[in-house]
């Protein structure tokens, strides 16, 4: 065999190697390593609820089970003695010893129930968490209680027997040869998702026989009071006037005069709308540097000095921060109508995951760089879209 081609072989045997070991998507456009095509489709799987938070004891209660969560410094045998569980029987379920140092955040499944949260072990509500629902009943009950003013009652308690709706998560055992890539692979969410549900540590390394909360989907943004406003002149028909049951005297007739008919205006064009939830503001202005490209570029690039304060696109909710292969930031924002905007290249993040911006809201600033750009995309649940006829 000629030698030249042996090497050859060899390079590209190990190549096709490392590519079958790789976790991430095929870049075969190389667009991760043009800098100006950031590949952000794990950043918008990072958008997932977040883990909900644990009394003081560390409890999290759903109907089905119960979980633990490890504060820094825990032991098994710890946490066991906090909660008021038998620190044996624990560490059998779930595949340690007594004495494992856990750490924080660390999720650790419970055999057996223990007292359900409630204010009095400081969870904001009683019991355990129950899937999300509408209680027609209770909206009818509102609804009277707000039309009706308000009274003084000298005994009135405040309520503390509401219960915390979430979407109960699957627990996952873990099984002999699985790691966490496999298993956000089989849940289709992402491993750093995977990793802040259950405190994983920074090589997500996990056991056998460790239990693991699978992170669930964000619940749609409730829209707002403004967005169900109706539009003008869509609102309910005028009323018949009370005068017009009584037929008026026949009016004497009055020669005609022709009058030039002026063009009716077309109000339409005139007419202020309502906005629709689906525009955005530009979150810098600067030259659009690189268009959208599906496959190839999942957004569009835009120039702009380093530092330049970058806006939130519209009001929503930060639903990750993570970074792509390169650790260049990247900033997830949920909006109404199942959308996203993505945020990538950017540097000084002032909003941190759950916060609550408004339209316009600094997240963060454009960072430094040769040729400083933004990049932003429009995704429509996960799948991105251009974003033009998003932007006004």
């Amino acid at each position: 065999m000629n030698k030249g081609f042996a090497i050859k072989l060899l390079a590209a045997t190990t190549a096709m190697a490392l590519i079958a070991g790789c976790d991430r998507p095929l870049d075969f456009d190389l667009r991760g390593k043009l800098g100006s095509g950031a590949d952000t489709s794990s950043a918008a799987r990072d958008a997932t609820a977040s883990r909900p938070s644990p009394d003081d004891r560390g409890i999290i209660s759903y109907p089905n089970y119960q979980v633990a969560v490890a504060k820094r410094g825990d032991t098994l045998s710890a946490l066991a003695t906090r909660i008021g569980a038998d620190a044996n029987e624990l560490a059998r379920y779930n595949g340690i010893q007594t004495g494992d140092s856990l750490r924080a955040g660390e999720v650790i499944a419970l055999p057996n129930r223990v007292a359900e949260p409630s204010p009095a072990t400081g969870a904001i509500t009683s019991g355990p968490i129950q899937p999300a629902s509408v209680d027609i009943t209770e909206l009818a009950e509102g609804a009277i209680d707000r039309a009706q003013p308000a009274a003084v009652t000298p005994a009135a308690a405040p309520q503390t027997d509401r219960t915390q709706s979430m979407v109960e998560p699957v627990r996952h055992k873990v099984s002999r040869g699985e790691s966490a890539y496999t298993i956000s692979r089989l849940y289709n969410v992402s491993v750093r998702s995977l990793a802040d549900w259950n405190g994983l540590g920074s090589d997500f390394a996990i056991r056998e026989g460790q239990f693991l909360l699978i992170p669930t989907n964000l619940a749609p943004m409730p829209e707002t009071q403004a967005a169900e406003a109706t539009k003008p002149g869509a609102g309910s028909p005028t009323p018949v006037p009370p005068s017009a049951a009584t037929p008026l005297p026949e009016a004497v007739p009055t020669p005609a005069v022709a009058v030039p008919s002026a063009p009716t205006p077309d109000l339409g064009k005139t007419q202020t709308q309502t906005a629709s939830a689906g525009k955005f503001s530009y979150p810098v202005r600067g030259k659009i540097i690189r268009e959208y490209a599906k496959g190839k570029n999942e957004g569009i690039d835009i120039s702009a000095p380093a530092g330049t304060p970058i806006g939130a696109a519209g009001a929503g909710t930060v639903a990750a921060i993570t970074s792509d292969a390169d650790q260049v930031p990247i900033i997830v924002v949920k909006h109404p109508d199942n959308l996203l905007t993505v945020y990538a290249n950017v540097g000084n993040i002032a909003v941190k995951k759950g916060d609550s911006v408004n339209r316009g809201q600094k997240l963060a600033t454009v960072r430094a760089g040769d040729a400083p750009f933004l990049h932003f995309e429009v995704r429509k649940g996960f799948e991105s879209v251009d974003p033009l006829p998003y932007l006004q």
